[in-house]
């Protein structure tokens, strides 16, 4: 048995830097990657053809989607399931609108990372000015480069609030106190509709936890897993 982590939205595996040391001793870490498809579906199909054959899944943001696609097209190959600063909700018209603006801009734009607004308003307000934190965030979509960031900004999300009973797997959903990309009404809609889900609140982080509040994101997965894993 493994851990495979599923990124979020320009994300790479560096997100995860700082709780795979603290997740290792409880199972071997491996990493999805979602740079090269177009679709949640395509992701997930690729993510499973990569992935041990049973594993715990832990899904951050755009990631918690295609964790949940992975579960549907795979169940049997899924021991629990964890679902941090995530949604079930489908992109808004806004949103799409928006994305697809970035998304259909000339590839011979020159891509240098997210915006530091846009990296701004996914952190806490209180790190809005914490530069190595920024760059950190900026330099995981660097490394994507400008290909998959128009690849992942026109990437549609669909809605799966009538899908999640198929779950069946035990499932922990996570949410940040300050996120201000998802909302604590976003995440309640998760825990209620999956069957049997835990919930913790992680009150003092913005949307970025694998970042923001490592330790914190720890603590509620390990003993979780622990329970839920061994009972």
């Amino acid at each position: 048995m493994s851990i495979l982590l599923v990124p979020g939205y320009m994300a790479d595996e560096t997100l995860w830097d700082d709780v795979t040391g603290g997740l290792a001793p409880f199972a071997p870490v491996v990493h999805a990657d979602l740079r090269h498809d177009a679709t949640i579906e395509a992701m997930a199909a690729r993510a499973l053809a990569a992935a041990p054959e049973s594993f715990i899944l832990v899904g951050f943001s755009m990631g918690g989607y295609v964790a949940r696609e992975m579960v549907r097209q795979a169940p049997h190959r899924v021991r629990a399931l964890v679902l941090a600063a995530t949604s079930t909700r489908p992109d808004s018209p806004a949103l799409r609108q928006s994305r697809g603006r970035v998304g259909q801009a000339s590839a011979s734009v020159s891509f240098s990372g997210l915006s530091r607004v846009a990296i701004a308003t996914s952190l806490h307000p209180k790190e809005a000015n914490n530069e190595a934190m920024i760059e950190r965030v900026r330099a995981m979509g660097v490394r994507l480069g400008g290909e998959v960031f128009r690849r992942q900004s026109m990437l549609e999300r669909a809605g799966d609030l009538d899908r999640l009973g198929e779950i069946r797997c035990p499932t922990l959903v996570i949410a940040a106190g300050q996120d201000r990309l998802r909302s604590r009404e976003e995440a309640d809609e998760l825990h209620a509709g999956i069957p049997g889900a835990a919930f913790v609140l992680i009150e003092d982080s913005g949307h970025m936890l694998p970042i923001e509040a490592p330790q914190a994101l720890l603590a509620a997965i390990v003993p979780w897993l622990e329970r839920v894993t061994t009972g």
